[in-house]
């Protein structure tokens, strides 16, 4: 599951407005050890979303190889954003939103639950990390 963290490049965000309901989109990602970190346009509905309700749903494109993180998303403006981060997200894409005319921002996750599994769906036992603490 770290490894597939590590590597991926896309994850399927959902979030939801508490006038409009649910949102999905896939947006590149990076897993920086601590958070997952994506970009969107500051005017996106995801970036919208966020801001009424932080509470969001990250999935890895898989259905056999499933991984499921929940947290809550912090925005922060691209020309804002530390550093480290945005300069591994630069050098894994090879695209720095920082320089774009049209606002960014980044979205910052840090998993409260992570629940992840192969094969069978939706069976008890595959909390892989609770309240922020990995599940041993």
């Amino acid at each position: 599951m770290l490894e597939r963290l590590g590597a991926e490049r896309d994850v399927w965000v959902s979030t939801s407005h508490p006038d409009h309901g649910p949102h999905q989109v896939p947006l590149w990602f990076l897993w920086d050890g601590r958070a997952v970190w994506m970009c969107t346009g500051a005017g996106s509905a995801t970036a919208r979303n966020v801001r009424a309700e932080p509470r969001v749903r990250l999935a890895l494109p898989d259905a056999f190889d499933v991984v499921l993180v929940q947290g809550e998303a912090r925005c922060h403006a691209a020309r804002e954003a530390p550093e480290e981060a945005a300069a591994a997200f630069m050098e894994k894409f090879g695209w720095d939103p920082r320089t774009e005319e049209a606002p960014f921002v980044y979205l910052r996750v840090v998993p409260r639950t992570v629940r992840a599994w192969r094969g069978e769906a939706e069976q008890r036992g595959r909390v892989v990390m609770r309240e922020g603490v990995w599940v041993e």
